[in-house]
């Protein structure tokens, strides 16, 4: 089992910035992949961003060069820095890790963020 608390989120006008932060209740150096995705009302889950063990990382379109995915093991905890907000970003967040590429997934609880236009 892996619990994770987000938290972060919030309201912001379009073009200002937010962090959001996820901590896990395990060691995240033995996780595989962590990252973040979100979710629009009226519309489905869509993965943000991802990390892998190996460090490599996956973004959405509609995010690269605005957002930015990082990982700190000693801290046990992800972070994504969100820049040049757009009202289209307002969704709720959830972070999520795995075990192992293809295992189950584990979710956080979602922390909401809304961009004023």
């Amino acid at each position: 089992q892996v619990q994770l608390v987000e938290s972060g989120g919030g309201l912001v006008q379009a073009g200002g910035s937010l962090r959001l932060s996820c901590v896990a209740s395990v060691n995240t150096f033995s996780l595989n992949t962590m990252g973040w995705y979100r979710q629009a009302p009226g519309r489905q889950r869509e993965l943000v961003a991802r990390i892998r063990s190996d460090n490599s990382m996956t973004y959405a379109e509609s995010v690269k060069g605005r957002f930015t995915l990082s990982r700190d093991n000693a801290k046990n905890t992800v972070l994504l820095e969100m820049n040049s907000l757009k009202h289209e970003d307002t969704a709720v967040y959830y972070c999520f890790a795995q075990w192992w590429i293809g295992g189950s997934t584990y979710w956080g609880q979602g922390t909401q963020v809304t961009v004023s236009s």
